[in-house]
């Protein structure tokens, strides 16, 4: 009985511990819109809204005109739902879709850390048509 037990905890140990995702949460730097999103938990998910970009800066009551669902254009943009949906995925975060209000498309995408203070976003029309950025964190 004693070898059957002390087996079964060798068994145990000698499972890898599951990968835990990074915390990507807070504020981050989107180089390509000028633009700051607020990444926070959503459950067991993330998701991102916006907090500012080149065009609210411009315009602080700008809407989502770009969207492709008329009844969604009168949204404003200053806490929009950018990302949503990211499940963990090994240390990053995948299955979730972002949406590019400047364009009105939404992509399929990953967040993925890149160092302590910055992360990878990569968006995919459809796989391999992908595109990656660089996001910085602010705080």
């Amino acid at each position: 009985m004693f070898k059957l037990g002390l087996m079964a905890l060798v068994a145990l140990l000698a499972i890898p511990c599951a990968a835990r995702a990074a915390d990507v949460t807070g504020l981050w730097h989107t180089a390509e819109a000028d633009g700051e999103i607020l990444i926070t938990r959503c459950g067991d998910s993330i998701c991102g809204h916006a907090v500012t970009s080149a065009q609210l800066k411009a315009n602080p009551a700008a809407l989502d005109e770009k969207n492709p669902n008329p009844a969604l254009r009168a949204r404003p943009l200053k806490g929009l739902l950018i990302l949503q949906g990211f499940q963990p995925a090994g240390d990053g975060w995948a299955g979730g879709a972002f949406y590019d209000p400047r364009s009105g498309m939404t992509y399929k995408g990953s967040v993925d850390p890149a160092g302590p203070d910055r992360i990878k976003v990569t968006g995919c029309v459809i796989v391999p048509i992908c595109s990656s950025r660089y996001w910085t964190r602010v705080k």
